[in-house]
């Protein structure tokens, strides 16, 4: 993304972190990469041994892996515009993908399917406690 989650330095990143929001994404499973601090994030420039995840701007991880890059994010997905959500591995699309998928309700399926969401967590502790 450009900027933080705190602080976004676009209002494509802005709205994309808004839609996260939204749909009760944890904050503990999601990584953010600001490619304005990092260019080859942005362009690539460097190939590290092949990291366990692929490099990514927005990740939503159940396992929470550490995440390094080998190439820039858009060569990567070859996808133009940033930010990038990625969900599992998986490659999902851009701010317009992620607002269209949250209107018509695709993004809180996947989201749940891939057991990402703070509610979940909460209610699958009070599970456990019972």
């Amino acid at each position: 993304m450009k900027g933080t989650p705190e602080t976004p330095q676009c209002g494509f990143s802005r709205a994309s972190i808004q839609v996260l929001g939204l749909q009760g994404v944890d904050p503990n499973k999601f990584a953010a990469f600001n490619v304005l601090e990092d260019p080859e994030l942005r362009q690539g420039g460097f190939a590290p041994p092949p990291p366990p995840h692929p490099p990514l701007l927005r990740f939503l991880d159940q396992e929470g892996g550490r995440l390094t890059r080998r190439t820039g994010i858009k060569e990567y997905s070859d996808w133009p515009t940033i930010p990038q959500l990625y969900v599992d591995k998986e490659f999902i699309g851009g701010c317009d993908i992620i607002v269209s998928m949250h209107q018509s309700g695709e993004l809180a399926k996947l989201l749940e399917e891939k057991g990402v969401l703070a509610k979940e967590e909460a209610q699958a502790e009070g599970e456990k406690k019972e």
